[in-house]
């Protein structure tokens, strides 16, 4: 490696904490989002130096722009995957790649935030999310993704109404989301019903990813009577054939996640969002390529 691409490779890394926070935000994948820092890295090697006056847009703009073209393919993906499409779970506790400084920033990696962010077009997300969660201003964000300040100013009022229109309920306080799910671990491993149903809102859905991979509703299971009676029957499965299962809280997407283990190899991730001491959504991931990165996360020497 030449004394230049040293350099280089130590300035992208500076960056890559904030390239990788956009790209995940922008994507809802941290597998795509790697893929997009690997391309932006090559074609900073590319760049002629005396022609970069910020490296930080400079970088913003490759990393922006790269999950653009990407989003643009990855929606035509999207409407033919097998039932509900959920972003990849991340543990984020002590996260410093991704970027959790502020509220903004902290709400934008919600589960509920990153399924909402797919109704925007490519443009829309990446103006709320360079404007919102990372603070650029509308002169930066013109040249970051090619359009004018006016035209990122109308991109941004049309995001907040479509966001304003299904408004994401974020959870509350992390000790209070900890102690549902606690209570919510506790009862479905004792198969105490009544606390289930005290611990569920009566209009409680539950979203299944299983991308056509493993076995999951291929749609979402809406109400506590369904759900619970599906509940029940995985958590049975589940006993069955892992009798040494492992069951596991940590902190995901900036909430509370539950994490169910083979012990061995991780068989699924499970958040959810809370509202009035109720859980109102529950989000089940159990596409083993969504539980790679994780499972990185969670065994780090693995």
């Amino acid at each position: 490696m030449t004394r230049q691409e040293s350099l280089q490779a130590e300035e992208f890394q500076h960056y890559r904490p904030l390239l990788f926070a956009v790209a995940y935000r922008m994507l809802g994948s941290a597998s795509e989002a790697e893929d997009m820092l690997q391309e932006g890295y090559l074609r900073y090697r590319q760049a002629a130096s005396g022609e970069i006056r910020s490296l930080k847009s400079y970088l913003t703009t490759i990393i922006t722009r790269l999950c653009l073209d990407h989003l643009k393919s990855a929606r035509v993906q999207r409407e033919d995957y097998i039932g509900p499409w959920l972003p990849e779970p991340l543990i984020t506790v002590d996260a410093e790649d991704l970027a959790l400084q502020t509220l903004e920033q902290r709400e934008t990696l919600s589960t509920a935030f990153l399924m909402l962010a797919e109704r925007l077009t490519p443009y829309e997300r990446a103006v709320f999310l360079l404007h919102e969660a990372f603070t650029y201003r509308y002169e930066e964000i013109s040249e970051i993704v090619g359009k004018s300040p006016a035209n990122c100013r109308q991109l941004l009022h049309q995001a907040k109404e479509h966001l304003a229109r299904n408004r994401v309920r974020f959870s509350p306080a992390r000790e209070e989301q900890q102690r549902l799910m606690e209570r919510f671990l506790s009862a479905s491993q004792e198969g105490d019903m009544q606390a289930l149903v005290q611990v569920l809102a009566q209009d409680v859905t539950l979203w299944p990813d299983g991308g056509g991979k493993v076995y999951a509703a291929p749609y979402p299971v809406p109400g506590r009577e369904r759900v619970l009676r599906l509940w029940n029957g995985l958590m049975r499965q589940s006993a069955s054939a892992y009798p040494n299962a492992k069951y596991t809280l940590t902190q995901v997407n900036e909430g509370i996640g539950l994490m169910i283990w083979s012990p061995e190899t991780l068989l699924s991730v499970f958040t959810c969002e809370i509202e009035n001491g109720q859980i109102t959504a529950l989000y089940e991931v159990v596409n083993p390529d969504k539980l790679t990165y994780i499972q990185r996360q969670a065994r780090p020497t693995e």
